[in-house]
């Protein structure tokens, strides 16, 4: 039997720049989860073309909300060819009913558990509508096709992942609707094994917290230490509550790690459900991580209701002063499946439900205190105002101990700074102008 995968992208007139590119496990994990006796071809459309008369018996095709419509008009080309689709991945886990009008089966959740027992059920005529399999085992290796994963990375970042599941379920959140409240994990010896066979020396750890469950990551920061990587990964700032932990990550080869700061609004830090409100302690914990030589990437959302026009300015000041090495700026996007989402839909407060919007960069909401376009203009500007060259240059001292690195992604972030300014103005006529 021939399997065709695909990763649609979310537009497929101007993709995505290749150093930006988040690394992809979901396809690899397919394939590796397929039995020998199929042939499995795999195609990212953000990084090649797509041939709609590809030979092939089963198509897949996994999507996140903002690919969902591509995934949607892939999965109606493919069916009208005669093709069975199956459709995975975020999107469908959370709004199963809407994906199944769109494809002939949905999994839901993680195919681990599940994806023998479809490929077995097609090939008897069988096939089921949905999937699910809430927490299927993971002690089993899974190999995975790391030469060409590396192939379609431009820093060869290979992607990891550790565990699955977080306790947080954060309004603005549907990591626990894919993966469940519980923290699962995969073997260490297992992830000790990808490394190896991959050949690489540059990883990225895809977990939601890599740090989640202490005494397993302690034995991975050990394990993974003789083995002389580089990795990055994502963290809670709980990271710094636990100094031999943090040592471990150093010497096990952390360059930098990704924080959901989210505001810099104490207001709105009292709100949340994070382990420091305070905004002295949020200052004296990045300090103690600069300490350990890792650079700090700090994700921040504009948008909740909280949030004035001088939300901006003010985090801007706060990341420039503890010289904070780079920074996502994000708005609060309510994605399907989530309490914001429900709570804005019933408030009458969606302006539209055009899934392409929803990409955590897009102004899809009425916000409390300011209009869709001041909203989109002011997440822009913040971007636009701390990657200014004087920006980057104040912020150098605190991130001497990893110049190069430093300056690289500064220097990306700076170049997507006009692409977004021009995406905005794009932004106003066909979307704000409208609501």
């Amino acid at each position: 039997m021939k399997i065709l995968l695909i990763t649609p992208a979310v537009d497929t007139v101007k993709k995505t720049n290749k150093g930006l590119m988040m690394p992809q496990l979901a396809l690899y994990i397919l394939e590796g989860l397929t039995p020998k006796e199929h042939q499995v071809k795999l195609i990212e459309e953000e990084a090649e073309a797509l041939n709609f008369d590809e030979e092939c018996d089963l198509v897949g095709i996994s999507c996140m909300t903002a690919n969902a419509p591509r995934a949607y008009e892939l999965a109606e080309i493919f069916k009208a060819k005669g093709k069975t689709v199956i459709l995975g991945g975020v999107h469908p886990t959370i709004l199963p009913d809407e994906a199944l009008q769109h494809a002939d089966c949905v999994v839901i959740g993680e195919a681990e558990g599940v994806w023998e027992t479809l490929l077995q059920d097609f090939q008897q005529g069988k096939l089921q509508k949905r999937y699910h399999n809430p927490e299927p085992d993971l002690d089993r290796y899974v190999p995975k096709n790391f030469k060409r994963i590396i192939k379609r990375r431009l820093f060869n970042l290979v992607p990891i992942m550790t565990t699955r599941g977080c306790p947080y379920n954060c309004d603005f959140c549907c990591v626990t609707d894919l993966f469940g409240k519980k923290i699962r994990h995969i073997p260490v010896k297992n992830i000790v094994k990808d490394i190896v066979d991959s050949g690489a020396k540059n990883f990225m750890f895809l977990d939601d917290n890599i740090i989640g469950h202490p005494k397993y990551a302690k034995e991975l920061f050990t394990a993974i230490k003789p083995l002389k990587i580089k990795w990055v990964g994502q963290a809670s700032l709980s990271f710094v509550k636990d100094v031999e932990m943090m040592q471990l990550a150093a010497d096990s080869g952390c360059n930098a790690l990704f924080f959901g700061l989210e505001s810099v609004s104490e207001i709105q830090m009292q709100t949340m459900r994070k382990t420091i409100k305070d905004l002295d302690d949020l200052e004296e914990a990045l300090k103690k991580i600069k300490k350990m030589g890792i650079l700090i990437h700090a994700s921040m959302i504009f948008g909740f209701d909280n949030d004035t026009k001088t939300v901006f300015n003010d985090t801007v000041k706060f990341l420039i002063k503890n010289k904070i090495s780079t920074v996502s700026f994000n708005v609060l996007t309510p994605y399907p499946g989530t309490k914001t989402f429900d709570d804005m839909e019933k408030a009458g407060r969606l302006l539209t439900r055009n899934w392409r919007y929803y990409d955590h960069n897009t102004v899809v909401f009425q916000p409390e205190n300011m209009t869709p376009y001041e909203l989109q203009c002011g997440k822009t500007g913040a971007r636009a105002k701390f990657y200014k060259i004087s920006s980057v240059l104040r912020r150098l001292s605190g991130n001497m101990y990893n110049p190069v690195v430093y300056f690289a992604t500064n220097y990306g972030h700076m170049k997507q700074v006009r692409v977004e300014t021009k995406r905005v103005r794009r932004l106003k006529t066909e979307l704000f102008d409208k609501c």
